[in-house]
């Protein structure tokens, strides 16, 4: 007799769509069967010929503990990503306090994180430089590397841009240094790529301004982290894979001038992958006017035509996942009657509304196929952050995560209704189509029509990559 079966089901592949009923033995894939096979179960659930994704992964995404909590926690933002269909959490190692940036810190974060996380989670370790001559700074951390390595981070994030002293920015011999110490582990180092001494420069210049109105703070501000910051930062981070061979990641790319050079690197045969974010394909540089503080994010959004050009990239490949990038903050860091635009935190609440947002963009908006789904969202990170084997597709022995997504579920967000510690969130209004009605890790229910189980508190566990 098998756990769990779930029935009637629409299976979603990157490549096809077809029914089967999904068995589950012991928390993994145990068989799958043609529609109306009678099969013995402890438990059922119909799907009611709804879509079924195995899982979804949220490569990129700060729950900020330990050191924020005032902002997020493991249980606030855990709670909400299960809400919204995430079965796989991978967290960036900032901002916490201390930053993940060695073995001892791993220690103290699992501590905390393991005894209330409703979702499974990978980490990012920390890639922390010496472009910050603070006296209280923390210095780089490339003799910890390989410590954080055996800890079984997923990948390794470091900032090119000015990021203060908890997390300082890496230098291009750090990028360098590192790419070597990690490149016989074979391991990932993603970048957060905006160019420091102009970002630098221009802030500073930008700031120096009086008697602006919130208008051309904004414009400032857009101006200051233009794409020529991130196109830079990027090709000079390629430069040094291309120096090393070592294994880069883009992170949250914005603009398809900085894709190209994406694209043009991975046609050379460089160890490039690189991720977007749904802010970029769906929304413009006209919404942060709009909105101000909710909507300020580093990289920024970009024009109209920028943002219809980063699908090409997308659909072509060259963008092989999307993560949220959540990164939250507390309401009055958010807010515009006391925050101007260089004031409010940088960062979007935007995790309990990841799968529905990039569904409804996908699939009712674009008019593609909910295979794209299954490809940026599972299989591509998956294989991208050595997760593939436990996660990311229907296969034999694989964990049994589940999201039942009932396409025409009509969502509203309501900011003050989001289980996230903070609540303002840009995308508070946003209306479309595509929710999970039904989540489920390794075959136990955390989730149902949108909202949590509070006994699934505690169930998420730490995922390591294949081989660590």
């Amino acid at each position: 007799m098998y756990d769990l079966l779930i029935k009637n089901g629409r299976l979603v592949t990157p490549d096809r769509i077809f029914e089967a009923e999904i068995a589950v033995k012991d928390g993994k894939y145990a068989a799958f069967f043609a529609p109306g096979t009678e099969v013995e179960a402890r438990e059922v659930i119909d799907a009611e010929g709804n879509l079924v994704y195995p899982g979804i992964i949220d490569c990129h995404a700060h729950l900020n503990e330990p050191g924020f909590e005032y902002r997020e926690d493991f249980e606030t933002g855990s709670r909400a990503a299960v809400s919204a269909g995430c079965t796989t959490l991978i967290d960036m190692p900032l901002n916490n306090d201390p930053s993940l940036m060695n073995k001892e810190v791993f220690d103290l974060k699992m501590s905390k994180i393991s005894k209330h996380s409703y979702v499974d989670y990978a980490l990012w370790g920390g890639l922390v430089g010496d472009f910050d001559d603070s006296p209280d700074s923390v210095k780089n951390n490339m003799s910890d590397l390989v410590d954080l390595q055996k800890c079984g981070v997923a990948a390794f994030k470091g900032f090119t841009c000015p990021n203060g002293p908890l997390f300082p920015t890496v230098n291009l011999g750090n990028v360098r240094k590192a790419l070597e110490i990690l490149k016989p582990y074979n391991a990932l180092c993603g970048f957060h790529c905006e160019e420091f001494g102009q970002v630098k420069e221009r802030e500073k210049e930008a700031k120096a301004k009086t008697n602006q109105t919130n208008e051309q703070k904004i414009r400032d501000f857009l101006d200051a982290h233009d794409v020529w910051t991130e196109y830079v930062a990027t090709k000079n981070v390629i430069d040094m894979a291309r120096a090393t061979g070592g294994r880069v990641h883009i992170c949250h790319v914005s603009h398809p001038m900085v894709a190209q050079v994406v694209k043009d690197a991975q046609h050379e045969g460089l160890p490039i992958t690189a991720e977007t974010c749904p802010h970029y394909l769906g929304l413009t540089e006209d919404f942060v006017f709009e909105k101000g503080a909710p909507a300020k994010c580093t990289p920024p959004m970009r024009k109209k035509e920028d943002m219809e050009k980063l699908w090409d990239y997308v659909l072509d490949g060259t963008l092989s996942c999307i993560g949220s990038d959540h990164s939250p903050a507390a309401d009055e860091e958010k807010d515009n009657n006391t925050r101007d635009i260089w004031k409010a935190w940088g960062g979007l609440n935007s995790i309990q509304v990841f799968l529905p947002l990039v569904f409804d963009m996908f699939v009712h908006q674009k008019n593609l196929s909910p295979t794209w789904i299954a490809k940026v969202m599972d299989y591509n990170p998956a294989k991208i952050f050595g997760l593939y084997g436990q996660k990311g597709a229907f296969e034999i022995g694989f964990d049994a995560d589940v999201v039942i997504l009932d396409p025409e579920k009509p969502w509203k967000v309501d900011q003050r209704k989001l289980y996230t510690k903070g609540h303002v969130s840009c995308f508070d209004g946003f209306e479309g189509k595509g929710a999970p009605t039904c989540t489920v890790i390794r075959g136990r229910v955390v989730a149902k029509d949108g909202k949590y189980l509070e006994d699934a508190k505690g169930y998420g566990e730490y995922v390591t990559p294949a081989g660590n």
